[in-house]
């Protein structure tokens, strides 16, 4: 049997020709394991109640820092927001005494409000989220009807990252996958040694996202988790989402590897076809209820967390579109 290293080296081999993006994010988590570049300092914080894990990724040389998927607390009964998850991570930002240079999105997600212009106006930093975003503002646009001062051109954020972008967290250096399927706009940001899927896989004994929300696609989720299983087996893995896999583990978690997802994920490990992932979806999204917070959620993040602007009356809403989705 091949060790890990010569696979790894293998399968490095035959992706430089056919996936350049790929290979350059491989190549640099082989560096950060092999202990060549910096590994990042990873502190995550668990929202139970949107089931979100929020990481904050540090350079422990320079400590500089990433915010990745953080989450603005909202009462959706009373319409009313908090920032008590946000103010966690911001008391940790200064603990650490970190400056941060990214506030990262995975992707416009549909069951939590993003708190990353909150977190901002706290620490500076630029706020990121894939090209794909530009679909999501123009199915989710035509949903709720809005109006042309809404731009549909991503310019919300700071950066759009293209598949193969490359930035760095101090001294350690990150690529940007797309990955799309579960949205159109999700990346995995490859950090150092570490990968953020945002919700393309779950953990191994959850499986994977679903494809069924607008511009989602099931065939093109499988070739997605397909190539981030490509990386090193060693790549540590952080997700966005955790729900349990009850009855058999009762706890909480969001950190796995490349290699465990590879070998062990219940939905998509070797050896399951794509047909048979398709299949699986499909019917799996068919019985699924929507988020509980899905129409409030895209319209924040689709404008970069921020909200509709205030009415006449000072007031800022949010719509609810009848017998649409």
């Amino acid at each position: 049997m091949l060790s890990t290293r010569r696979r790894g080296a293998d399968i490095l081999n035959g992706m430089t020709e056919t996936d350049a993006a790929l290979a350059t994010a491989a190549q640099q988590v082989r560096r950060s394991i092999d202990g060549d570049s910096p590994k990042p300092q990873v502190t995550s914080f668990f929202h139970e109640p949107t089931f979100t894990a929020t990481h904050v990724v540090a350079d422990p040389g320079t400590r500089r820092a990433a915010i990745v998927d953080s989450v603005l607390d909202f009462d959706e009964k009373a319409g009313r927001t908090s920032t008590g998850a946000s103010d966690e991570i911001a008391a940790f930002v200064e603990r650490e005494g970190l400056t941060v240079d990214w506030l990262l999105e995975t992707h416009a997600h549909a069951d939590h409000l993003s708190a990353a212009p909150y977190l901002q106006e706290k620490f500076g930093g630029k706020l990121a989220i894939g090209a794909g975003i530009t679909a999501v503002q123009d199915a989710f646009g035509m949903v709720f009807n809005e109006g042309s001062e809404f731009r549909r051109d991503g310019s919300q954020f700071d950066r759009l990252f293209a598949d193969g972008d490359a930035f760095s967290i101090g001294d350690v250096s990150a690529v940007a996958l797309h990955v799309p399927g579960h949205t159109p706009a999700d990346v995995a940001f490859v950090i150092g040694d570490s990968a953020f899927v945002g919700d393309t896989m779950f953990m191994p004994d959850y499986g994977s996202a679903r494809a069924d929300f607008p511009g989602g696609d099931a065939h093109q989720l499988y070739r997605s988790i397909r190539r981030l299983m490509r990386l090193p087996d060693e790549t540590r893995v952080f997700l966005c989402h955790d729900y349990k896999a009850l009855p058999n583990r009762t706890h909480f978690a969001w950190e796995t590897t490349i290699g465990a997802e590879r070998t062990g994920n219940v939905h998509v490990h070797e050896g399951v076809t794509e047909e048979a992932f398709v299949a699986m979806r499909t019917a799996r999204d068919a019985t699924l209820d929507m988020p509980n917070l899905l129409l409030p959620s895209v319209q924040v993040n689709m404008r970069a967390g921020h909200f509709p602007e205030p009415e006449d009356n000072g007031v800022r809403y949010l719509k609810l579109p009848l017998n649409a989705l």
